[in-house]
């Protein structure tokens, strides 16, 4: 006897944090590639690379997310990073020029902030999955981008709410890009299908919305697409960035 038409299996929810940046975009496809039913969260913290929330829109809009929640919140009143301060972006002709101390493109407690808010809008659609793309090998330097951050954060979520102390379920943390290289990332990217067209890595964005060439971001995208084969679709020859010799 015909049962009719089979309904589609209920998705696990899930939180993913996107910036609109080659690792995020990367990081919501393998999220969907899993099968989670996607909730995307981006943020409009004071950062001057503003024109990564435009990217941010067009990734959700590729994938299967459920509902893409901007979030303002404004860091600026802080200060204290070349993002959300009038503090020059360092610019590089090279990437072995990028020191290996905390660069002044931190945002103090950036991710910890992000993460806090991940975990309740988590908890308010009953996700205990939250997905970053937090990388520790080409990470520039970032504190809050470690294995350590991310497992203590997951620690924290299980005692500071409601949900976790429960104990039905655990929140997990996922970092699935933390021990990846560039190139590596955009390797799976590519086979995952992610459209690195739509997405924008650059700090320091000209007024027409190109990349700089020159920052941390731009030089570690460049190498990765470089040392994957592969072409990056968001590159003209007018902000291509060139190692020079």
């Amino acid at each position: 006897m015909d049962g009719g038409p089979m309904s589609e299996p209920t998705r696990k929810p899930a939180v993913v944090l996107l910036s609109g940046g080659l690792d995020s975009a990367t990081v919501l496809a393998i999220a969907e590639q899993q099968g989670f039913e996607l909730f995307a969260l981006s943020f409009r913290y004071g950062q001057r690379h503003a024109i990564e929330l435009d990217a941010a829109r067009k990734v959700a809009a590729r994938h299967r997310v459920t509902r893409h929640i901007i979030m303002d919140i404004d860091l600026r009143q802080f200060g204290g990073s070349a993002l959300t301060a009038d503090i020059d972006v360092p610019k590089h002709t090279r990437v072995d020029q990028i020191g290996q101390e905390i660069p002044l493109t931190y945002v103090p407690a950036r991710n910890t902030v992000f993460l806090a808010l991940a975990l309740a809008w988590a908890e308010t659609v009953s996700a205990f999955d939250i997905f970053l793309g937090v990388n520790a090998l080409d990470y520039s330097g970032y504190p809050d981008c470690r294995p350590e951050f991310i497992a203590a954060f997951e620690t924290l979520a299980n005692m500071a709410t409601k949900a976790g102390v429960a104990g039905e379920n655990r929140f997990r943390i996922h970092a699935p890009l933390i021990q990846m290289n560039k190139a590596q990332i955009v390797t799976l990217g590519h086979r995952l299908g992610v459209d690195y067209g739509l997405t924008t890595s650059c700090y320091d964005p000209r007024p027409n919305g190109s990349s700089c060439g020159g920052c941390d971001a731009c030089l570690l995208r460049a190498r990765g697409f470089t040392e994957a084969g592969l072409p990056d679709p968001a590159q003209t020859d007018e902000n291509s960035p060139r190692e020079l010799e």
